[in-house]
């Protein structure tokens, strides 16, 4: 569990902040953003304001990365690529989430590197991780910017015969139902969203077509949802496509494998992020995955490639 928690002691009574730069060894700007995130506590009371004060015993909430041998696909000065796998995490949900890429992330690069993107635990493909803050703050303005393209890979229904330009918007519900605030839904009410989508095989005995979808927004979900509203999922999407009582089944992870291939035809969600291209320091960077991903598609849906 890379969440641990060490037992500290201030042998007088001072303040939470310079307690932890002190015993920590960490700037001023680390000690606020450790005690906002509640992980200093004293007799089981948590010590979240920076100018409260600890004397005697104390505990402290540390993430200790674990390491698996997972490695970069690439790595300059400023920055590197990973290749996930589907099924890792790329942070930890909570303090009891097991392995994530983040481990692997902190173990490698130290505590200033960071992944400067989201991608869903079930998409595989490429994760830009900044090594320091200086190119965190550069390469998460390029992508609110919109100036790095991502390109993603898809195994999806039915035959898609010519260019997709899908430009619906996408909106979630704040809800405390984790189904309900999970579901992103084409809604006028929502954010606007655009995600190109260009057929590149189709594959008639299984009616199933790949994909390369280019978004050109960065909405939650928006290459899933867009596919599954004009008719073409991608297959093994645990989400979008099942009906409601699955979908449940898929949050509260009871489903196996042998369930997901059997309801999903996949054990696995069939999305792949395959490239990233954009410009840094004024160097042209193209990085693309060395995944063989229809492969993947025919192992993950149980058939031979043949």
């Amino acid at each position: 569990m890379p969440f641990i928690t060490k037992k500290l002691h201030s042998p007088v009574r001072q303040m939470a902040l310079t307690f932890l730069m002190d015993e920590l060894g960490i700037t001023r700007s680390e000690g606020q953003r450790l005690i906002a995130r509640g992980r200093l506590t004293q007799n089981g009371i948590v010590m979240d304001d920076q100018f409260g004060f600890v004397e005697g015993s104390c505990e402290f909430i540390c993430f200790e990365p674990v390491t698996r041998g997972f490695k970069p696909m690439f790595v300059a000065n400023d920055f590197a690529v990973y290749d996930k796998p589907s099924g890792l995490s790329v942070h930890p949900h909570s303090r009891q989430s097991p392995y994530t890429l983040n481990d692997e992330i902190k173990h490698q690069f130290g505590e200033d590197a960071n992944a400067t993107h989201r991608i869903d635990q079930e998409t595989s493909g490429l994760v830009l991780i900044s090594r320091h803050k200086n190119s965190e703050s550069v390469l998460k303005r390029l992508f609110s910017e919109r100036a790095i393209t991502k390109k993603y890979l898809a195994m999806v229904r039915g035959e898609v015969k010519g260019q997709i330009d899908i430009q619906e918007p996408l909106y979630r519900k704040d809800h405390p139902n984790l189904l309900i605030s999970m579901v992103v839904k084409v809604d006028p009410k929502g954010k606007p969203a655009h995600t190109i989508i260009k057929p590149l095989r189709y594959f008639p005995q299984y009616d199933m077509t790949l994909v390369e979808a280019s978004p050109l927004t960065g909405r939650t979900h928006q290459i899933r949802v867009h596919l599954f509203h004009v008719k073409h999922p991608i297959v093994g999407d645990p989400v979008y496509g099942p009906d409601e009582e699955e979908v449940t089944r898929f949050i509260k992870k009871e489903l196996s494998s042998e369930d997901r291939l059997r309801i999903g035809g996949s054990t696995r969600l069939l999305l792949h992020a395959h490239s990233l291209e954009f410009t840094y320091e004024n160097e042209h960077i193209c990085i693309v995955s060395e995944k063989d991903f229809i492969q993947e598609c025919f192992e993950a849906m149980g058939i031979s490639r043949g």
